[in-house]
């Protein structure tokens, strides 16, 4: 006799803010013909070791995580996920910048000018 089990879906491993997903909802608008959504990665680069970088995506990867918005796919690179589980993903603008800004509990340090992190 076999019993059902419930499957929990788990939580993603990145929270998009609501400003987050209207500009990925901006960023889709005006996409390459080929891209199928924005992916989050962390490539090794600054003098901390890792930093954030958003570029449009144009197939799936085996291993990343698929967030679906209502802008459209939201991806986060396979080899990422670990250095980014908990974070959240905003989009702020003021008078001098705009970007996206992550608040990520796994970094224990950043460069001086905020542009790379370490876990």
């Amino acid at each position: 006799m076999m019993s059902e089990t419930t499957l929990r879906q788990r939580p993603a491993a990145v929270i998009l803010t609501p400003a987050a997903e209207a500009r990925i909802a901006e960023l889709m608008a005006r996409a390459p013909a080929d891209a199928i959504g924005v992916k989050l990665s962390t490539p090794r680069r600054g003098c901390s070791g890792l930093a954030y970088s958003v570029d449009y995506v144009t197939e799936e990867a085996r291993f990343d995580e698929k967030i679906e918005t209502p802008a459209g796919a939201f991806y986060i690179d396979g080899a990422s996920v670990l250095y980014l589980v908990g974070s959240t993903m905003d989009w702020v603008e003021d008078d001098f910048t705009s970007g996206f800004v992550f608040n990520n509990p796994n970094a224990k340090g950043a460069c001086g000018c905020g542009e790379s992190f370490m876990v």
